[in-house]
């Protein structure tokens, strides 16, 4: 249990304050400890690990490895090898969810502890550019004056108001990783990677699940060759997947959830659902902050603006995460908490990568990093790409799992490798050397000229390079005439 360290009166002061205890807050007021400051990590929350240990990334994978084991119990007897049905004891599986994150948030805290980081449970808001009220869970309030703050508030799930009810059946992420009852039929509005994950371990669990995706296709981030292989699979174990329909209103009953969905042939029809999954994104938490009383800047879509060292308008506030900026992922909230606190010590530093990768933990997994072939595409970039179908690999055979594919851009003038993405089981593990690969400026020999492990699925990324400088070993395309 982290101590508080707290006076819930007077004016305290500290060097650096960090507001925010998630993967961009809690690393950089690590990093700022680590260089001698005096830190002050302010949190809302009892624990840190903010969303993504808590209510998102950590659970959320929990119980799609839960999933992926009973789908693969199922799917044994093609092999020969039968189980008997599952039989789901929700109280145990959400046990075995909180204990994961109690193990990650009390190591947090401990961490905090050695580092000597000053751990406070408040709510705070500026006061002005060197002062915060902290607003404590008693109630009471005190103030803090600073030097420099770091802003890592996060994001919260977007809830448009016609989907506002004060009805448990309507539930956004959070309340769908709660896991309070299995219902019979879920309707998941959003095709992307919230919806679809949660999906997937709804369906495995025995729920009926309808996706609804008001665009033409799912995971509008992703290529289109890259969704085919996942949107197939889901096709097999969701109820029905339903693009290019909106949800007009819902209709909370005692019998259930009435959905009024317009389809893409302009036809209504009403449907009844047990429970409804609202997963159309996320927003800044960067309201009722006080920032109006600095001079930090919010843009239209509510983020704090920033420059490439995570400085504000306001000299004395940075902001990282969610609260800064797209694309609302942990790993790069991580990685500006520490440009962050380099540039505060006066380092060089600058948030310039090239590649964020991104996963998304359905099965298959679907991973990129870099361009996308859409996005090369739509600025009429000269690329080549390279794909290799998993169906030409020996270790996807022996998973049984040939429905993948890996593909590299590069430029057609260099050579240099400018994207990579891949849909299959595991890609996010995968994914690694595509990043490496992008920010060391490889080219399409190089990968195709290190030797990767047999048999591995890593092997791929080979051999998709080696169709760019040749013909790929375990697969012959003819030369055109």
């Amino acid at each position: 249990m982290m101590t508080t360290g707290a006076s819930a009166a007077g004016v305290q002061e500290t060097e650096i304050v960090v507001i925010g205890a998630g993967p961009g807050g809690y690393p950089a007021a690590f990093a700022a400890a680590d260089h001698g400051k005096k830190v002050m990590l302010v949190n809302a929350e009892e624990k840190a690990g903010g969303v993504c240990l808590q209510r998102g990334c950590i659970p959320s994978k929990a119980l799609l490895h839960v999933a992926k084991l009973i789908n693969e119990t199922r799917e044994a007897a093609h092999w020969g090898v039968t189980f008997q049905p599952p039989k789901i004891d929700l109280s145990v599986l959400r046990g075995f969810k909180n204990s994961v994150i109690d193990k990650l948030t009390g190591g947090i805290g401990q961490l905090c502890k050695g580092r000597g980081v000053n751990y406070v449970q408040a709510r705070a808001t500026f006061v002005d550019s060197n002062t915060l009220e902290l607003t404590h869970p008693d109630g009471k309030t005190s103030q803090l004056k600073f030097k420099t703050a770091i802003l890592a508030t996060g994001s919260s799930p977007a809830m448009p108001a016609i989907f506002r009810k004060e009805d448990a059946r309507i539930m956004d992420s959070t309340g769908a990783l709660d896991l309070e009852s299995l219902p019979e039929r879920l309707l998941v509005v959003g095709g992307g990677y919230i919806g679809l994950e949660m999906g997937s371990v709804y369906a495995a669990l025995g729920s009926k699940v309808v996706v609804v995706e008001m665009t033409a296709g799912l995971l509008p981030g992703a290529d289109r060759d890259l969704v085919r292989p996942l949107q197939k699979r889901l096709e097999g174990s969701f109820e029905s997947i339903r693009l290019n329909t909106k949800v007009d209103s819902l209709d909370c009953r005692p019998e259930g959830v009435y959905a009024k969905l317009t389809g893409e042939d302009g036809k209504t029809v009403d449907e009844r659902f047990d429970k409804v999954l609202i997963s159309i994104g996320r927003r800044p938490n960067s309201q009722n902050l006080g920032l109006d009383k600095t001079k930090a800047q919010i843009d239209d879509k509510g983020f704090v603006k920033i420059d490439a060292k995570c400085r504000t308008s306001d000299p004395s506030i940075l902001a990282i995460g969610d609260v800064a900026g797209e694309p609302m992922l942990a790993h790069k909230a991580t990685r500006e908490a520490k440009v962050a606190v380099e540039a505060l010590l006066g380092e060089p530093a600058s948030f310039d990568n090239i590649a964020i990768p991104a996963v998304v933990f359905t099965d298959p997994e679907i991973a990129w990093a870099g361009l996308t072939e859409t996005q090369a595409r739509a600025d009429s970039r000269d690329v080549e790409i390279g794909r290799f179908p998993w169906a030409a690999s020996g270790r996807a055979m022996t998973l049984a799992r040939t429905e993948g594919m890996t593909k590299i851009i590069i430029d057609k003038k260099t050579q240099r490798v400018l994207g990579i993405g891949i849909v299959g089981a595991g890609a996010g593990e995968l994914i690694g050397e595509a990043v490496i690969a992008i920010e060391t400026g490889t080219v399409a020999r190089d990968l195709a000229d290190s030797i990767h492990a047999h048999p591995t699925l890593s092997e791929t990324i080979m051999e998709a390079a080696e169709s760019l400088i040749g013909q790929a070993t375990h697969m012959y395309r003819p030369k055109s005439k």
